[in-house]
Formats: C-alpha cells, sequence, structure tokens
C-alpha cells in the first residue's frame, strides 16, 4: 500500500487522494495541504469574502468554462475597443485553461492504478489542479473614504446608475457600516448582511457598560456634563436600541440575560434577494442608515442594527460596473467595537486605490479632511494601496453673488451659474491638485505610480448627473470615475493573463520533458553546480537585502528623538478641549477602555498611540516607501530590484550551463527552469506586501503595548474630577515608560521585523528553489516515468504564448485608433439644453 503522506483513500468515492501541496518545498516532504485561492491580502483581510471552495479529490472535474453569452456580458461596461481586447485576454486565459484540464486528465490517468506516485509527478498534478482552479481576476477594490456628508453613498449611486439605492439624506449620517457593492453573474440584486459574533457583541457588551458606570460622587453638573458626553449618548443609543428602554440602567450580567428586540439569525448572516434595485433598496435601508438617538421604536430590522458590522451587495450584469471592482463605502472615522475597528482598517488597506471624498464645502481645509488624507496616505505605506485621488462632491452649488464679488477683476466675465461652476471647479482642480501632489511627494517615493497621475483631483455632482439642469452628464465627471475603474481593470486584466499563459507554459515544458527517456548522464553534475551558484547568489542577496533595510536605521533613530522631545506637548494637545472637561471625562475613558484609540461617529477619531509616534513616522515615511516600491533600482535602496536582479542572476546561468554543457536533448527542462524562477520569485511580492503592514505599525502597536497599563488604571478612575486624575495617571504613565526606553523599544522591533522580513524572503527563495532543481534532476528520486503523451497540449501552449504579444499589440493598435477618433470628434461639452 502506499504511504499515507502520498496517498489517501476516500473510501466513499473508491478513488485515490493527493492533497494538494501549497508550495514547491512541500512537494519534496509529502506535508498534507489543501490548496487555497491565490491571496491578494492575508485571509483575514477578506472579511467578508467566502473562501474559494476546493474539493481535495484530485480526480475532480476541473472548474467549468463560462458560457460565451456570459463571458461576453462580463463586458458590457466597456466600449467596443476595450471590449475586443478583454475579450482576446479572456479567449487566451480560457483556451489555457483547456489546454491544463487536458493534460491534468492525461496525467490523471497514467497514475490512476500506480501504488506509488514519484513526488515529480505529484507536484505536476497538483500545480496543474491549483492552476485550473485559479480565479481569473482577484477584486479590484476602490475604497471611498470620506467624513460622515460627505456624499459617498451619493456616488456610488451615480456611478451604478440607480439613485437611491444606498440611503442618502441632508438631514444625519446615513450609512453606518462598511457597504461593499459590486456587480456579478447573478440575474437578482442580493445583500448579505453580516453580524457581529456572539464573543465579539460580549467584549462590546462588556465596554459599553463599563462606559456608562455613573460614579456616585458627581455634582448636578458634573452630572449634565456626563449625560452630553458623545461617548456616553452613543453607548445608551446602542443598548437601547438592541434591549429596549431602561437597558443603560443595567448591567452586565444583568444585560447577558436580557433578550434582545430583533432576532438574531444563528448564521450571523442575513440574505435578502430582490428581483429590482427598488425593491432591495427598502429592505436593505432600515439595516444600514443610521438611526436617529431618541428614536425607541422600529422594526426587527433596526433593532439588531448595533450588530451589524458588514453589508455585501451584489448587482446583476452591469453596464456601467464591470464585474471584478468592488466599491467600499469607508466610514470617516472607525468603530468604539473593536472587531468593527479592525475591518475598518484592514478595509483600507485591501483597497488598491482609495478616493478621498470630500464636499466642495469642506475641501480647501479643515481637521477631519487632513485626518483622512493623511490616513489615505498612511495606508500607501502598509497596505496595497497604489492609487489615491481626491474626489470633491456637491459641486453643483454655488452662491453666484458671493463668487463674483471674491473673484479676480480682469478676469473674463461670466454670463452664467453654469459657466461660474464650471470656472471654480476648474479651479479647486487645479489648487487641490498641487497641493495633494505636494503631501503625497512628501510622504512617497518620487516615482511611485500615484505621483505620476496628471489628474489627482475629480470634481463631480451627483444630482447634477440626475437632473442636468445646470451641468451636461460629461461635466459631472461621473463618467471620468467609470472610465478610470474600467482603466484599472483593464490594465489588471492584462497583467493576470499575462501571467497566468506564461505560468502554464512553462508547467507544460516541465510536463512535456518527464515524458522524456533521453537523459544525458551527465546532466546530474549541471544540477549540482547550478545548486552551488543558487547558494552563493542567495547570500549575495541577504546581503543586499541587509543594506536596504539599513537605510531604515537613521531615519528611525531621528525620529526617535523627535519623539522623545515632543511627547509631552502632543499627548498635551489630545487631552485638552477648547470647552474644558464638559463631556470630555467620558469620552476620555472611551480611549483608555480601547488601549487609546476612540473612533465616534460624530467626533475625529482619537488614536493615542498613533499621535505620539507620529514624530517618527515623519522620519521614516520617505525612506520606508522607496524601501518597498517596485521602480528600477537606483541606489539600492529598495528591495524589489535587487529580488529582480537575483531573478535575473539565476536565469542567465541557466541559460549559460545550458548553452556551454548542452542541455540541447532537454531543452524544456531548462525553459521550465527559468520559467518557474520569475513564478516563484513573483509570488514574493505579495508575501512582502503583506508583511509591510505589520512591520509599519509595529511603532504604534509597541507603544500601545507598553502603555496598555496606563490605559487601564486611567479607565478604572471614577468619582470628582476624574477627567483630570485620569489626565494625571497617563502623563505620569507616559513620562515613565519613555523615561524607561519606550520609544527605542519601538525602533527595535521594527528592526526586528524588517530582520524576519529578511530571513523569511531568503528561506521561501532558498527552500522553493533547491526543490525545483531537485525536481528538474532525473537522479536519485524516480521522478520520471512513463506518462501520456502530452505534446499535443504543450504544442498548443506555445502557440498561445506566442500570442501574448499578438493580443497586446492589438490592443495598443485599437487604443491609439480609438484616441484618434475622439480627438478628431466635435466636442459634447455645452450647455445643457432647455
Amino acid at each position: 500500500m502506499p504511504h499515507e503522506a502520498e496517498l489517501l483513500v476516500a473510501p466513499s468515492r473508491g478513488v485515490f487522494l493527493i492533497e494538494v501541496v501549497g508550495g514547491l518545498a512541500d512537494a519534496l516532504s509529502g506535508q498534507k495541504q489543501v490548496i487555497t485561492q491565490p491571496e491578494m491580502a492575508e485571509t483575514e483581510d477578506f472579511v467578508g469574502q467566502e473562501p474559494h471552495p476546493v474539493d481535495d479529490d484530485l480526480f475532480k472535474e476541473p472548474m467549468k468554462k463560462r458560457r460565451r453569452s456570459d463571458r461576453d456580458q462580463r463586458f458590457r461596461a466597456f466600449p467596443s475597443v476595450e471590449q475586443s481586447a478583454l475579450k482576446e485576454y479572456e479567449k487566451l486565459e480560457s483556451r489555457t485553461r483547456r489546454v491544463l484540464s487536458n493534460t491534468y486528465q492525461k496525467l490523471i490517468q497514467s497514475v490512476f492504478l500506480d501504488d506509488s506516485i514519484p513526488n515529480g509527478v505529484k507536484y505536476l498534478i497538483n500545480r496543474l489542479l491549483a492552476l485550473i482552479e485559479k480565479p481569473s481576476l482577484d477584486p479590484i477594490y476602490i475604497g471611498l473614504f470620506g467624513s460622515t456628508g460627505a456624499g459617498k453613498s451619493s456616488l456610488i449611486n451615480a456611478i451604478i446608475q440607480q439613485a437611491m439605492f444606498l440611503p442618502v439624506s441632508g438631514e444625519s449620517i446615513c450609512t453606518s457600516c462598511i457597504v461593499q457593492v459590486s456587480s456579478g453573474c447573478c440575474e437578482q440584486y442580493e445583500a448579505k448582511i453580516h453580524l457581529l459574533s456572539d464573543q465579539e457583541w460580549k467584549e462590546e457588551l462588556k465596554n459599553l457598560t463599563k462606559l456608562l458606570h455613573r460614579p456616585e460622587e458627581l455634582g448636578r453638573e458634573e452630572e449634565d456634563a456626563w449625560d452630553r458626553a458623545d461617548a456616553v449618548e452613543e453607548a445608551i443609543w446602542k443598548l437601547q436600541m438592541f434591549y429596549g428602554n431602561g437597558a443603560a440602567r443595567k448591567n452586565y450580567e444583568e444585560l447577558l440575560r436580557a433578550k434582545p428586540k430583533g432576532k438574531i439569525p444563528t448564521s450571523r448572516v442575513i440574505t435578502l434577494k430582490a428581483e429590482e434595485a427598488g425593491e432591495l433598496s427598502l429592505k436593505l435601508d432600515p439595516y444600514i442608515r443610521t438611526q436617529r438617538r431618541g428614536w425607541d421604536e422600529g422594526s426587527a430590522e433596526t433593532q439588531i442594527w448595533p450588530l451589524i458590522k458588514l453589508v455585501e451587495v451584489t448587482l446583476p450584469k452591469s453596464e456601467l460596473i464591470p464585474e471584478g471592482v468592488v466599491l467600499v463605502d469607508i466610514p470617516g472615522t472607525g468603530d468604539f467595537n473593536s472587531k468593527r475597528d479592525e475591518m475598518w482598517r484592514k478595509t483600507i488597506d485591501k483597497c488598491s486605490v482609495i478616493w478621498l471624498i470630500s464636499d466642495i464645502e469642506r475641501v480647501s481645509g479643515g481637521r477631519a479632511h487632513e485626518d483622512l488624507l493623511n490616513e489615505s496616505i498612511r495606508a500607501c505605506q502598509r497596505g496595497f494601496c497604489r492609487d489615491v485621488a481626491l474626489v470633491v462632491t456637491k459641486t453643483d452649488k454655488l452662491h453666484l453673488p458671493e463668487y463674483l464679488r471674491e473673484r479676480q477683476v480682469g478676469s473674463q466675465a461670466i454670463q452664467s451659474q453654469r459657466e461660474a461652476v464650471l470656472e471654480r471647479n476648474e479651479m479647486i482642480k487645479l489648487q487641490r491638485n498641487k497641493v495633494l501632489k505636494e503631501k503625497l511627494k512628501r510622504k512617497l517615493p518620487a516615482d511611485s505610480r500615484v505621483l505620476e497621475d496628471s489628474e489627482l483631483v475629480y470634481t463631480v455632482s451627483a444630482q447634477e448627473y440626475w437632473q442636468q439642469a445646470l451641468l451636461t452628464e460629461e461635466e459631472t465627471e461621473i463618467p471620468k470615475l467609470r472610465e478610470y475603474i474600467r482603466r484599472r481593470l483593464l490594465d489588471k486584466k492584462r497583467r493576470m493573463a499575462t501571467k497566468y499563459v506564461t505560468e502554464a507554459f512553462g508547467l507544460l515544458l516541465l510536463t512535456d520533458s518527464f515524458s522524456c527517456t533521453d537523459n544525458l548522464p551527465n546532466e546530474y553534475l549541471h544540477v549540482s553546480g547550478l545548486r552551488r551558484f543558487v547558494e552563493e547568489e542567495i547570500q549575495l542577496l541577504e546581503k543586499a537585502i541587509d543594506q536596504c533595510f539599513a537605510h531604515i536605521v537613521q531615519p528611525l533613530q531621528e525620529g526617535v528623538r523627535s519623539a522623545r522631545s515632543s511627547y509631552r506637548r502632543i499627548l498635551g494637545a489630545c487631552l485638552v478641549r477648547s470647552r474644558g472637561n464638559q463631556g470630555f471625562h467620558q469620552t476620555l475613558k472611551a480611549v483608555c477602555l480601547k488601549n487609546g484609540i476612540y473612533a465616534s461617529r460624530t467626533l475625529g477619531r482619537i488614536d493615542l498611540n498613533e499621535a505620539i509616534t507620529q514624530p517618527i513616522y515623519e522620519q521614516i515615511d520617505p525612506v520606508f516607501g522607496v524601501i518597498f516600491r517596485s521602480g528600477k533600482p537606483t541606489d539600492g535602496s529598495a528591495l524589489m530590484p535587487h529580488i529582480d536582479a537575483f531573478k535575473h542572476s539565476l536565469q542567465e546561468k541557466m541559460t549559460e550551463i545550458g548553452i556551454r554543457n548542452g542541455w540541447k536533448y532537454d531543452s524544456y527542462k531548462k525553459s521550465f527552469l527559468i520559467q518557474e524562477i520569475s513564478a516563484i520569485l513573483g509570488g514574493l511580492e505579495g508575501h512582502i506586501l503583506r508583511k509591510k503592514r505589520r512591520i509599519y505599525e509595529s511603532l504604534s502597536t509597541s507603544v500601545q503595548n507598553d502603555l496598555k497599563p496606563c490605559y487601564e488604571e486611567a479607565a478604572q478612575i471614577t468619582g470628582k474630577k476624574a477627567c483630570e486624575r485620569m489626565k494625571d495617571v497617563l502623563r505620569r504613565g507616559l513620562d515613565q515608560q519613555v523615561a524607561e526606553g519606550m520609544f527605542e523599544r519601538a525602533q527595535e522591533r521594527m528592526q526586528h521585523q524588517f530582520h524576519q522580513l529578511k530571513n523569511g524572503i531568503t528561506e521561501k527563495v532558498k527552500g522553493s528553489i533547491t526543490t525545483m532543481l531537485t525536481l528538474a534532476s532525473s537522479q536519485g528520486d524516480g521522478l520520471y516515468k512513463e506518462l501520456a503523451d502530452v505534446k499535443s497540449e504543450y504544442k498548443e501552449m506555445e502557440k498561445l504564448h506566442r500570442s501574448l504579444r499578438e493580443v497586446a499589440e492589438n490592443a495598443l493598435l485599437r487604443r491609439g485608433m480609438q484616441d484618434f477618433l475622439l480627438r478628431m470628434s466635435p466636442s459634447k461639452s455645452g450647455p445643457p439644453k432647455t
């Protein structure tokens, strides 16, 4: 019988199972792993996203290809020129999957009755299955990030062409949780409402009741201030909504025994479906609209509102939003609940594009706008974000007499409200584009892609998009945002299809070579030479990474010195309120209960840990961005160019050995090795991006951990002058921690994280490439056996690989023709018809 680590028997189906090997190094170890969906980020970053289902059965039917009509429907949102390019890439990918599927079936049939399957063949079969099941496109998350009332929901409604789909109101906050909107292949409108788990709600309940513990020693004036505290009002509001009147007077144990007003599904997921957008909107509205405080009546839907953490909305096939794009409405300040606040941060970090939403009246300044901009820039540093744009909303608003009075003398005369709006919007674009670019330049590397964009600011009007009383549809710039979305998706589809076909071609090279029995006797010596070369190159790579990471040391040291000299001033500014301590006592208590962080729906986000470490971040941000950039090498300060140089060095060496020593009978194997090195090192980029977030946040996390005893002590303080006593505890605790080396420990922890990343990179590279060379060797492991003939599949795959360039050239030619026709066509701009 075969060894248990190699083969498993599924008695219920009477077939062999080979568990999918997740990495090259595991292919020889026999460790069991299950293939998972390729990740854009760590698994927990995809909140609410269902894992890609994979049956462990090696003999399962591979993924069914889409019907042609379904594939065509996916591209309805694109102009005809872009549709042609997408269809060609889709066709390439579909034919590649078919070739892989045929190869997979042939290999399965050739080993079906074998007692022992060579590791090389196992590796091939598992890699084939992984590629067959690989999603054609990871979603592009576009985060709409802005203060309450900025118009995020209105903007999404306009983009998807559904006027009142998400709740919109000028009176108060509307969207109360993170809402994701995407289009799919479904025929209906669908929403999934994810609730806090029982444990997560208990954690929040405990903090809410601690916050509502009213000190008995309060005087009348202090008691009134306590009642008016924002944190207290919000806590009372949540408990009253969930448990009914009088809930705020009960303690934690009493509330645990109390019965909620609304019915909570055991699955903690509520699914809504409807044939029409308006129908789903009505069903969804109570769940995502913020309920007014003091309003204690409502439906069962509104009564479980405090439990809602995420809403996912899927639209049917759309002519406006292509499949593969997710628009995310992100509240501006996070949430008091730890799980929701963590999700808020991770949602920002998984967005590859962030649109900073600000209405025309607040765009020129204000702390809230600056805080949101800083958070967006931090997302570029720590997360997957590559593009940031400022979207100015409600740009139809303008008081003409006031504008004309403040307008510079000598300018061309303004004839109408419309002309004034267009002129003002163009001026806003020029001004804010310059300010935003300067801000980004101070924080990001000079060659960051976002800085190359000529247009970083959009002036939109959702209201005018529907009414067109003042502006044309084009002038509202909603179509321009749709084009922005399409352009990002088309670019990503091109890159992923190219990578997919190339990786499949490399795998077919090896598959075909495994069937070859003509192996040169001195080939083992060639592979041994390659192993020695790889070991030497890995040592050089390790030194290069050390030198790259060394660039962060001096800015870290300077930042620590700056933080030591400014922490008292920064803490003092965080603890002072213009109206004194009135109403601030419970807010400060909420900050301490959450270890230095408080997110309110009405106040700005308070994060003492981030504020205290800000001087360090100001010093390291430019260098940190350079280390993790993907541009060409300049002075050795960027990480990825070193990995690219390592890749090219190995590939050149393999080509050299192949030419010099005569791999003429096994050129497939040489090509496979070159292709596989690209696949291995290409996968490192995702690993590095996932680790980047932990490294960046290590400073504030370190400070938070060191200050935790101070926060806990301050949170327990009650009685007269509690607010001042809490502040004293925080000041003394911070002084003590700084004296004991708090900032130096934060520096050490960040440097340790960099060291761990370096070790992780070198270990992954060494393990994967060593295993790859072993698989390619014909000696000692019995990897070669007589397999099914896959030469026809290889030849077809070779044609597909060659056609990649032709498809890219066709797409470029069509794009050029489209741009020429657009330039030659008459302008569509002009006043709307009356």
